[in-house]
């Protein structure tokens, strides 16, 4: 499968069994598929870009399930998250739903029942893009990160690179690429490496 087809997919599920599972899954179709349990990382995580999708894990007690996936939300307001479950209930799919979980599933997952949400998630949410375009929206998303922690304004980033306002922000959008001269200007203003931008893209 094509770079132009993969997704970047996390699974946030402590059961090792169903881990193991779903990695053959998303391995098979050819996507790249990472596991956490650690909240924070996870967060963290989705904040770089890193993931397109997650499938979380949200089997009673469900409440820091619920809470990971607000977090996520708060993180990044449009990526795909699939709660699944070994014991659904009213009140957990009403719950995650209601933080816009794209849907809810009850384990063990059949391939062909999860490979249906997956492609439906793809249609709906424009999942698959370019590597190109890919790369361009995550160190956008970076630069936004680090100039906005730096406490800095777009117009005071512009003034320590020499770069304009416009390009900065079509960059942080994702809309433009940036040379590797460009990167290195941005990189010294934010006193940051280089590579940051591109660490496990």
């Amino acid at each position: 499968m094509g770079e132009r087809n993969r997704l970047n997919v996390l699974v946030v599920d402590s059961d090792e069994a169903t881990v193991v599972e779903l990695k053959e899954f998303f391995s098979a179709e050819g996507h790249r598929v990472e596991s956490m349990t650690d909240a924070a990382s996870v967060v963290e995580s989705v904040k770089r870009g890193n993931f397109q999708m997650v499938l979380l894990d949200a089997s009673p007690p469900a409440d820091a399930s619920v809470d990971l996936l607000k977090s996520i939300r708060s993180a990044d307001s449009d990526i795909c998250v699939i709660a699944m479950t070994a014991m659904p209930t009213v009140d957990v799919a009403v719950r995650t739903l209601k933080n816009q979980a794209f849907d809810y599933l009850q384990k063990p997952i059949e391939p062909e029942e999860l490979r249906a949400v997956v492609d439906l998630a793809i249609r709906e949410k424009g999942l698959l893009v370019d590597m190109e375009t890919r790369l361009n929206q995550v160190v956008g998303g970076r630069l936004r990160e680090r100039r906005s922690a730096a406490g800095l304004t777009l117009k005071q980033l512009a003034n320590r690179t020499g770069l304009s306002v416009s390009l900065i922000s079509q960059i942080e959008l994702g809309k433009s690429a940036a040379s590797m001269s460009t990167l290195h200007k941005l990189a010294t203003a934010l006193q940051i490496r280089m590579t940051y931008f591109f660490e496990t893209i």
